[in-house]
């Protein structure tokens, strides 16, 4: 076991050009417990610092080569941590004043007293001590706060993160629980607006029948398809609301998507819009209903060619991951008004630029039937973009 008695009360560099200064010191320091490393010259002391680290060094002002006020600076640049007594023989007070603005922690004059030499040197180590527990403290400080920080903007992310996935969760609910009011709603409206309705188209086939004049004829047409597009109107409106008949089997989407597309072609041309595929990877077949994802893209592709004016372009994407189908829809339309966004799937909803009807409404029926998410990833002046998930493997 150590005896702390015997260690070394501190590393002392004495650095002066005449040997018996350096003796003498050397000796005193010595018998008072300091480890104690001497040099003649004030390059000599630079070295013997870079090996040592001495906490303190007494460098004397008058010396060949190097003198002590540029061995001084030259410390205090590469070895902030080392204090430095300066010797000199000299006691003017511009010299001290010169000495202390370079970083001396305080001068002895020669010839010196042995007592007060000690004490000088104990004082200044004292003082450095205190000083770099200081410094080390101030830098913990600094890093106990840029830690707070690194938390404090964690923590704002999180509560950010964690109040956008409410919002979601809470929209999610709101448009759960408007499909559902939709579904008994449009269940009651279909029931009594449709006995009345073919009431209604039957006494006016009737009416027909007795009918000679073309112009009255007409007219009775035109009652008959306003019945129709009511009838329309209400199967729509169920749809939107609650699956109707549906049959499982293994469905390529891709095959399903260009089909779609085909059928949107004089559509397409008649506007002059140009489609870009961007098939990153063709995913694998999944058990649904085909007409129910055909649905999908045939009022995606409705809402984009509609608002968009002519020679637009229409962007398809296509890719997967592990557990989803992706699928993007963008066109070169005029965007969605901010504020207008929260209610976009909502049945019969529009906008003075999107009439969205009762489309979007059976896209977002059919895509949480399937477990799957839509969102409106991007809409601003430039155009509107449509993302939709599908799960690979959700139970239907």
């Amino acid at each position: 076991m150590t005896n702390p008695e015997k260690e070394p009360r501190g590393r002392v560099l004495i650095v002066d050009d005449e040997k018996v200064i350096l003796d003498l010191t050397g000796i005193i320091l010595k018998n008072r417990g300091y480890q104690v490393f001497t040099a003649l010259s004030a390059q000599e002391g630079l070295a013997t610092i870079e090996v040592e680290r001495p906490e303190l060094v007494l460098l004397d002002y008058m010396m060949p080569n190097m003198d002590g006020l540029t061995a001084l600076k030259e410390i205090k640049r590469l070895y902030p941590d080392t204090y430095v007594i300066m010797f000199t023989g000299k006691g003017s007070e511009e010299i001290a004043v010169e000495l202390m603005k370079a970083g001396a922690s305080d001068y002895i004059l020669k010839p010196f007293n042995n007592q007060d030499l000690v004490e000088r040197i104990e004082s200044v180590l004292k003082l450095r001590g205190i000083e770099l527990q200081n410094k080390a403290l101030l830098s913990e400080r600094e890093r106990l706060l840029a830690e707070i920080a690194d938390w404090n903007r964690e923590l704002e992310a999180r509560v950010q993160e964690k109040s956008e996935a409410l919002s979601r969760a809470q929209a999610e609910v709101v448009q759960s629980e408007k499909l559902a009011s939709l579904g008994y709603l449009s269940a009651g409206m279909a029931h009594e607006i449709r006995n009345p309705l073919n009431s209604i188209a039957l006494f006016v086939q009737l009416i027909k029948g007795g009918l000679d004049e073309p112009e009255r004829q007409e007219y009775v047409e035109k009652i008959l398809k306003e019945v129709d597009r009511i009838d329309n109107i209400l199967g729509k409106l169920l749809d939107a609301s609650k699956r109707p008949k549906f049959e499982i089997s293994e469905v390529r989407v891709d095959r399903i998507l260009e089909h779609t597309l085909e059928a949107f072609t004089p559509q397409l041309r008649q506007k002059r819009i140009k489609v870009v595929r961007d098939f990153k990877s063709i995913p694998p077949a999944i058990k649904a209903d085909p007409m129910e994802i055909e649905q999908i893209f045939t009022n995606l592709f409705l809402n984009s060619i509609h608002v968009m004016p002519e020679e637009g372009t229409l962007t398809v994407e296509l890719d997967q991951d592990q557990d989803y189908i992706k699928l993007r829809v963008s066109d070169t339309g005029p965007g969605i008004p901010a504020e207008n966004l929260p209610n976009i799937f909502d049945p019969f909803f529009t906008t003075n630029s999107r009439g969205t009807g009762l489309g979007l409404s059976v896209v977002l029926r059919i895509v949480k039937t399937y477990r799957g998410k839509i969102e409106v990833e991007k809409s601003d002046p430039s155009g509107t973009t449509f993302a939709v998930r599908l799960p690979l493997n959700a139970p239907r």
